[in-house]
């Protein structure tokens, strides 16, 4: 499908109300549910929220054996560390496994704490309700919601794609390896073929805005930054413009620590009054030639929001 037809069709999806029984899954989340009338997805948190009644659904997801170890954990005592107390505890069987649901009190508001066995990961749903949402958001409600929980394969690109600070007008092949919300992502290859394949990690910092003579060694303690490398050596360091802004680029040989493998990287740091935008593109020397220009036409798409 164009990408044209595509954003269109994604447009037309938000904008449409949701079926009263369709599972909703927040932005960037695995897990979804069918939230009961007056609860929206947060633009703000993974969950929903009612801001009139102050009502919110926090959704997490934890790896796959963590449910066997909340399902034995004392529910009391965690409640207690959030400075509630247990009124009950019960095993549940929901369409997607086994369960355990928490419930607690503090003070005028309820806590619901659920943790549920998906197929590759562990649930858990904590939900918030005051006193004065009780006639709204009743136990056969909650109840309801907590029996719509599901999970889908995976999150879609552009939906992943659309949680960045910044818009990526081309990705030169690359797949995404990991979004970082409000921050960062990860593009990488999934050839596998060497020890450390192609990638590159884009994401906004926060940082005043920099004098023109203080902008090498800030981008300097930047790349001295950079993890899981040895034998380091800067190759080259100039000021450039990226999209009509300044910026700094860093050129550098490493070696891989695991399997001592030549590698090349770039950094790149484009200055702004609040924040920078860092770039770092690494790849296996032998294959340097074709992932920079790769990295260049990566970097050259990259918009503000």
């Amino acid at each position: 499908m164009p990408r044209f037809s595509w954003m269109l069709l994604c447009l037309f999806v938000l904008v449409m109300p949701a079926h009263a029984d369709e599972v909703v899954y927040p932005p960037g989340s695995r897990i979804g549910l069918v939230p009961p009338r007056g609860l929206h997805a947060s633009a703000s948190f993974p969950g929903f929220e009612d801001r009139d009644k102050a009502v919110a659904v926090l959704l997490g997801a934890l790896p796959p054996d963590a449910y066997a170890e909340l399902e034995k954990s004392d529910s009391a005592e965690g409640l207690k560390k959030l400075g509630a107390t247990l009124e009950k505890r019960e095993l549940l069987n929901l369409p997607t496994g086994k369960a355990v649901l928490v419930i607690g009190r503090q003070d005028k508001q309820h806590t619901w704490m659920l943790v549920a066995a998906m197929p590759d990961l562990t649930a858990m749903v904590t939900l918030r309700i005051p006193d004065t949402a009780k006639d709204v958001y009743s136990d056969s409600v909650v109840r309801a919601m907590f029996a719509s929980l599901a999970v889908r394969p995976e999150v879609p690109i552009e939906e992943q794609l659309g949680l960045l600070p910044f818009r990526l007008g081309e990705l030169a092949g690359f797949k995404i390896g990991g979004v970082l919300p409000g921050r960062g992502v990860l593009l990488t290859d999934a050839a596998g073929g060497t020890a450390i394949e192609p990638h590159i990690i884009i994401a906004l910092m926060p940082g005043a805005a920099a004098e023109a003579a203080d902008r090498d060694d800030i981008a300097r303690q930047i790349f001295r930054s950079i993890p899981n490398l040895k034998d380091v050596r800067i190759t080259g360091s100039e000021s450039i413009r990226m999209s009509g802004q300044q910026g700094h680029e860093i050129m550098a040989s490493a070696k891989d620590p695991a399997t001592g493998a030549e590698l090349s990287l770039v950094q790149w740091l484009r200055f702004g009054s609040g924040a920078y935008l860092h770039v770092v593109g690494m790849a296996p020397t032998p294959a340097w030639t074709q992932a920079y220009a790769r990295f260049r036409s990566v970097r050259d798409g990259i918009e503000a929001r």
